[in-house]
């Protein structure tokens, strides 16, 4: 049965398309026209006009959050794959969909930053031709790009149940083979995107440097897959009453903090081993940063997902939320803070505009996403489905 909406709650049909107009979803809106004349200004002009971006630190806020916590918040995608395709836990099925979708996007929007980011961008197609086999970031840009070919393929299987049907059987046979494949990738560069670092030890403060950082980054981009799927689908749950049960969840989140429970013996077996815990404890900037990332990122999640907190709703998001978080600043010290120099660089206002309008770009196609195909378990129209006017999508 229909629910009667106000008239800005109004779906909205064009060309068979469903597509909700929520004040939220205005403001999603205004904030990607926003993002648009920027990046129109940014490749008519470069980067002078829009960042504050230097040839003494040309990695920025685009670099650290739109590509690297871009990445590693997308890996929701291939750590379900792998745990449903690759270890047959077929009851997290549930998700499976939703956390390829939220994937796609992720990638699709790094791809995005990526761009914006390249100094003489029409030449974005170089690497597709110069082959610069000792370049850690040529492996990961191919990689990503793969990769998220990859995911498009895999996606048809949602698309073509509704177009181009004649194609739907010839993508279910092909599903296995890019799965497979799919788990490869990921894992190449999400390891990798650690590697970029290895070369910077002179410049980057001692506590974030390691040997072992492509390690750190592909198993933190595992565990905070899962936490990013519950976020995800507590979100879907609030907009469109779409509700998983909450066993699955604790069961997948909980693969996610054995992992994280692995991270954190090596990170302490690493800093006894390179003798910093002095550093720990030293009581500058750098070191305070790097305990709020250990405390609030790994040790509480921790204490929770193993806890009787951990059967609440509640315990379950505050665990998931945190890892998330504890994830993005470790992405963003390790460009920031571990090679901070005062007054060096900070991200304008244009740089964040664009950060926050690929964030909005994610929100608004996701809805129309899921309003239009079967991701979570059936096709829901956001008219019979908004539960609270303040719906983030």
């Amino acid at each position: 049965m229909k629910i009667k909406l106000p008239e800005m709650y109004r779906c909205y049909r064009i060309l068979g398309w469903d597509f909700t107009i929520t004040p939220a979803r205005l403001v999603l809106l205004a904030l990607v026209a926003f993002m648009g004349c920027v990046a129109v200004t940014r490749l008519l002009t470069g980067f002078q006009y829009v960042t504050h971006l230097t040839d003494e630190t040309p990695w920025g806020l685009w670099i650290s959050f739109d590509v690297l916590c871009g990445v590693a918040l997308a890996g929701g995608g291939y750590s379900t794959a792998l745990l449903v395709g690759g270890f047959k836990y077929r009851k997290y099925g549930v998700v499976a969909r939703s956390a390829l979708l939220t994937s796609l996007l992720g990638y699709l929007l790094v791809m995005a930053g990526l761009f914006l980011d390249i100094g003489l961008w029409p030449h974005f197609w170089r690497p597709f031709v110069s082959w610069g086999y000792t370049s850690v970031l040529f492996e990961v840009f191919w990689c990503i790009s793969i990769y998220t070919t990859i995911l498009t393929l895999e996606f048809h299987e949602i698309i073509t149940e509704r177009m181009f049907k004649f194609l739907h059987p010839y993508v279910l046979k092909a599903l296995p083979f890019l799965v497979i494949i799919g788990l490869i990738f990921p894992m190449m560069h999400q390891s990798s995107l650690g590697g970029l670092f290895l070369i910077a030890k002179s410049k980057m403060f001692p506590l974030w440097w390691s040997p072992l950082l492509p390690l750190y980054f592909l198993i933190s981009s595992f565990f905070v897959g899962s936490a990013m799927v519950y976020v995800e689908s507590d979100l879907a749950r609030r907009n469109y009453a779409h509700t998983i049960d909450q066993n699955i969840m604790l069961q997948l989140t909980r693969v996610g903090g054995r992992i994280m429970l692995v991270y954190l013996v090596l990170k302490l077996f690493d800093i006894t081993r390179q003798g910093q815990w002095g550093l720990v404890f030293q009581g500058s900037m750098q070191s305070n940063l790097y305990l709020l990332e250990m405390v609030g990122g790994i040790l509480v999640p921790l204490a929770i997902i193993f806890s009787p907190l951990a059967h609440r709703k509640y315990g379950l998001l505050a665990y998931s939320w945190l890892v998330v978080l504890g994830v993005v600043l470790n992405r963003m010290n390790c460009v920031f803070t571990a090679m901070y120099k005062s007054g060096d660089y900070f991200p304008s206002v244009f740089e964040f505009a664009v950060s926050i309008g690929l964030v909005s770009v994610g929100c608004l196609a996701y809805g129309l996403i899921v309003e239009n195909f079967n991701v979570l378990g059936a096709r829901r129209a956001t008219q019979h489905h908004i539960l609270h006017k303040t719906d983030l999508l």
